[in-house]
């Protein structure tokens, strides 16, 4: 049981420097106990300190407040993120995805130690020209941060919380309603992140028990520092950002409620937070218009966020693959994404590799993936399976019932007519079925409207009226018969035809293949190296 400091502390300070968990704090000159560190001295004394050292008996068991919990001052925040109940703009730079991967997937990534024994998590850009490195420290207010080392790291990359990378996207998501976000705060209140994160739905937890997850939730992703080396793309030059924090706490403001008896209640929560450094390169509005940094940003459904705090536990799996997706989607719709990267990203590599070595193990994984995967698709994110590499054998069981009627009569014609073939829906997977899996594919997933991106209205510049006239001949879509003929015809393989083209030899199999259509540039692009202009 936690203790509280009533109203008659005469501020002596006997207590606080014997509480052996630093629970004892002071606050605008009062002292109180924060409930999320008190264990009643469990562990340490036979008696809580603070109640045996006080010479007025001030300290007392903490008990539930009863009624209703109120505020009566509290600093003004920043504006409601989300004005139209389904997305906000956030900051989607490659720093905050990985960031956003290390709250998600934590000790699954592929940390390693430095001649001085601190663990990193580094991750190259540009094809190794560059760099992101990531680092632990241990607490928000020591500057300048110090990396944690050997078992103390991997402790405190254990205790992360997926959950924190929700607090992470609310922080992007306010970075982009300021102008200079590495200079300029925002102000968070506890309401507002109930509110985003859906807690004021959560009828079995108490006020106290929100506000002490949200206390530890907002502080996970400002205990992580970044090292930048990122070279020169197009006009950008290269620059170097060393060990700095991804966001900086600069204040936790503490609201109390006292009942009759003077106890202090702790009801309410004000955070002061601003973007680190990496927000200059990234988050420059000015610096992109000069073309000397990024602004780069997606667009944060909300659903997101309700969806990841719902099913955490039940299904982690598909949490860290939704994070995930959220950025991977902002590269285009269609993303061909194996089954193993998506395997890796929600579970790890060790277990990936387990997997593949051990039956049951591999039948547990294969379950527990398709399952997240229909989570998934409940949640709107609807995987479109490639036809040759993922075909329906073996596809998950769900996915096979999209077609069934809702209508009884049709339903009973539809199982019937499947009994009735060689091969049944509900048959066990094939053998070898792993195997295939390891090279199978995803296309794309649908997204639900949330998450497309917002639509912003664009002031056209009047154009010029010239005397050129403009050829308004539609140029007929090239078919997959039509290249493949063509190129046979030139005597070309698909490897000096994507050379000649600058793209992948896989992209023109999987055009001849009419795994997709090429696009209107592709479509021009063809004609010109195949002749057919």
């Amino acid at each position: 049981m936690a203790y509280t400091i009533t109203t008659r502390c005469v501020g002596c300070d006997s207590c606080r420097p014997h509480c052996p968990t630093g629970a004892i704090q002071i606050e605008s000159e009062q002292y109180w106990i924060d409930p999320s560190l008190c264990n009643s001295c469990a562990g340490y004394y036979p008696e809580p300190q603070c109640a045996v050292l006080c010479p007025i008996s001030s300290a007392v068991p903490l008990q539930a407040k009863k009624g209703r919990c109120k505020v009566d001052t509290r600093t003004a925040t920043s504006p409601d993120l989300f004005a139209n109940s389904k997305s906000n703009p956030f900051a989607s730079a490659i720093v905050m995805w990985e960031l956003c991967n290390l709250l998600a997937q934590r000790q699954s990534l592929p940390w390693e130690a430095d001649t001085t024994g601190k663990l990193s998590y580094r991750r190259q850009v540009s094809k190794g020209r560059g760099s992101i490195t990531f680092r632990v420290i241990e607490t928000v207010e020591l500057e300048p941060p110090v990396a944690l080392q050997g078992k103390t790291a991997l402790s405190a990359i254990g205790a992360l919380d997926i959950r924190a990378a929700c607090m992470h996207l609310i922080y992007a998501a306010h970075a982009t309603a300021i102008e200079k976000p590495w200079e300029q705060e925002f102000i968070i209140s506890d309401r507002q992140i109930e509110e985003y994160l859906g807690l004021e739905k959560r009828k079995d937890l108490s006020k106290l028990a929100k506000l002490t997850l949200i206390k530890d939730l907002a502080q996970q992703p400002c205990k992580i520092t970044t090292c930048i080396d990122w070279p020169q793309q197009g006009r950008v030059q290269g620059f170097t950002v060393e060990d700095s924090r991804l966001w900086h706490l600069l204040g936790i403001q503490h609201h109390f409620q006292e009942d009759h008896l003077g106890c202090k209640h702790l009801v309410g929560l004000t955070f002061r937070v601003k973007a680190g450094t990496w927000a200059k390169y990234f988050l420059n509005k000015q610096g992109c218009r000069e073309r000397t940094s990024f602004y780069q940003y997606g667009s944060l459904p909300k659903s997101l966020l309700s969806a990841v705090m719902s099913i955490w536990q039940q299904h982690e799996g598909a949490a860290r693959m939704m994070l995930w997706l959220l950025f991977k989607t902002k590269m285009g719709r269609e993303q061909r994404i194996t089954i193993p990267t998506l395997m890796r990203v929600a579970y790890g590599e060790a277990k990936v590799t387990v997997a593949a070595s051990y039956r049951e193990e591999r039948k547990r994984l294969l379950r527990t993936f398709e399952s997240d995967l229909e989570v998934l698709n409940h949640y709107g994110l609807k995987p479109v399976f490639d036809p040759i590499t993922y075909p329906p054998e073996i596809q998950p069981l769900w996915a096979k019932l999209v077609d069934l009627p809702d209508d009884a009569e049709a339903a009973l014609e539809f199982w019937t007519k499947d009994g009735s073939n060689g091969t049944r829906l509900t048959d066990s997977g094939p053998r070898g079925k792993w195997n295939r899996l390891m090279n199978a594919r995803i296309l794309w997933f649908e997204l639900p409207a949330a998450w497309e991106p917002q639509a912003t209205e664009v002031k056209k510049k009047p154009q010029r009226t010239t005397n050129r006239r403009i050829n308004s001949k539609i140029q007929p879509v090239l078919s997959r018969e039509e290249i493949m003929a063509a190129r046979k015809n030139l005597r070309l393989s698909q490897r000096e035809l994507a050379k000649m083209t600058g793209k992948s030899q896989s992209w023109i199999r999987d055009i001849e293949n009419g795994r997709f259509r090429a696009s209107s540039a592709d479509q021009l692009l063809l004609r010109k190296v195949l002749g057919l202009a």
